[in-house]
């Protein structure tokens, strides 16, 4: 089994396009990864700044409308702040369509399958106010850019990025031995959600070998990661339990800086346990809930005798036979299933533009609810399940269905002709009762409908 183009749109990218040709070898996808992210130039988003002004405004509006009295100028503010949560509606509805537009043009959707991926890994959501929509920009800046270099790079970036540190409560940890502790009237100490998670989640695997003195340690060791008000990131030396901290046998000195925090957020993305943990997570996602072993020690060696560059793990997964099996096995969340149907459709630039934010709820987010993955909103710091048994349910299904019938025609002043659509989209290889059914629709849109809500296109 070796490389296959039309395979390797279905299994590493968002599925066929009728207007962006498939990768035309392995090398091709790689380089799609590492060289310029023409995507993220052509569809961009802000800086995570954009939020952290939009929520200092917000503040400083909301804080004047509760001290004043009843007058113009209070009512002026009230204004202003109703202005600017409207324009983070807007906002919202421009970011979710750029991602989209990258999914549904780019010519390397590889590169865009392993931004979702990592994010998803590095899972962090705000969870009040403004924060909740912070979570594109937090992936646009702590995660994408680094996909393609090492690991530990990307460790360090994710992990102390503020969304993360307000995500896992590491705004609240205090070294209990710290300044600041002996300062204040009540009790502090260090929390260990962070700690916890980056040895569990983020590198070593829930059968990873560390105990509760390990997560004890190291939440110990990362205390001093903080944010300002406003959510940007800070260290606060004053706040760092002093001494040295031992995690995984080895031994950090205090030196009341971030340097021990990188060095061993570093150590962590060399260990063992991470490439292992590393390389059955990517070949769960991209290959079936139940990889070959044989895959997954082959990651792993790529893993560790490269020092973590994950190029060379890509590389590795698309060298592997195991890859370009023919078997579809994995079914695809019903974001990455919604997206590879806009890509399918080629749905263009305008459509979205032409979109308000109640059509994105309706069109998107409550159907997307429905199928079961609320959009941005996993269930908690592990991110979305892989186990195909979390999205093959009776209404995440029939939701699919109805999606596919119905929002197409709301995205596209004119749907595509059935049978060409079908022969395009599955890449020529149709099953004759699909091909029965789409004959058989009672209009267009149900015909395309049922191509897009079909066993071969629900599956990589």
């Amino acid at each position: 089994m070796s490389f296959d183009p039309i395979l390797a749109e279905r299994r590493f990218g968002y599925g066929l396009s009728p207007v962006v040709a498939p990768p035309a070898s392995i090398d091709q996808m790689l380089k799609g990864i590492s060289g310029p992210d023409a995507a993220r130039a052509r569809y961009p988003l802000p800086a995570y700044r954009h939020l952290q002004d939009q929520l200092v405004l917000k503040r400083r509006f909301r804080q004047f409308v509760r001290k004043s009295p009843d007058t113009a100028e209070r009512k002026a503010a009230q204004d202003k702040v109703k202005q600017l949560e409207n324009e983070m509606l807007w906002d919202r509805l421009e970011w979710f369509s750029h991602a989209m537009l990258r999914r549904i043009q780019s010519p390397a959707a590889f590169r865009e399958r392993l931004a979702s991926f990592w994010t998803d890994h590095f899972t962090a959501v705000g969870k009040s106010g403004l924060t909740e929509g912070a979570a594109p920009l937090y992936g646009e800046e702590a995660v994408r850019p680094f996909i393609a270099g090492r690991f530990g790079d990307l460790l360090i970036s994710a992990v102390t990025h503020p969304l993360m540190l307000h995500y896992l409560d590491q705004n609240t940890s205090v070294g209990a031995n710290s300044p600041a502790a002996k300062e204040s009237k009540r009790k502090r100490g260090p929390n260990e959600n962070l700690a916890r998670e980056v040895l569990e989640l983020h590198t070593l695997g829930v059968d990873g070998p560390y105990d509760q003195r390990d997560v004890r340690a190291f939440a110990n060791l990362l205390t001093g990661l903080s944010s300002t008000r406003d959510y940007g990131f800070k260290f606060r030396k004053h706040i760092v339990e002093p001494g040295p901290k031992t995690v995984l046998g080895v031994t950090y000195a205090y030196t009341g800086t971030i340097a021990p925090i990188h060095q061993a957020l570093h150590d962590l993305a060399r260990h063992p346990a991470t490439a292992r943990h590393l390389a059955r997570k990517l070949a769960v996602h991209f290959l079936s809930d139940a990889p070959p072993a044989a895959l997954i020690q082959h990651l792993e060696a790529a893993y560790l005798d490269s020092d973590g560059d994950l190029m060379a793990v890509y590389a590795a997964l698309l060298s592997h036979p195991a890859a370009w099996r023919p078997d579809a096995i994995n079914i695809r969340p019903p974001l990455e299933y919604v997206s590879t149907a806009l890509r399918t459709l080629a749905v263009p630039a305008s459509a979205f533009k032409a979109l308000k934010p109640r059509d994105m709820r309706t069109l998107f987010q409550l159907p997307l609810s429905v199928m079961g993955q609320q959009y941005h909103r996993p269930g908690g710091p592990d991110g979305w399940p892989e186990e195909d048994a979390a999205w093959i349910t009776p209404q995440g299904i029939a939701a699919r269905l109805d999606w596919a019938v119905h929002a197409p025609s709301r995205l596209l002043q004119s749907l595509p002709e059935p049978e060409t659509f079908m022969v395009q989209a599955l890449g020529g290889q149709v099953p004759p009762e699909l091909a029965f059914a789409v004959n058989a629709a009672e209009n267009r849109a149900v015909a395309v409908g049922l191509v897009l809500a079909s066993p071969a296109m629900q599956r990589r």
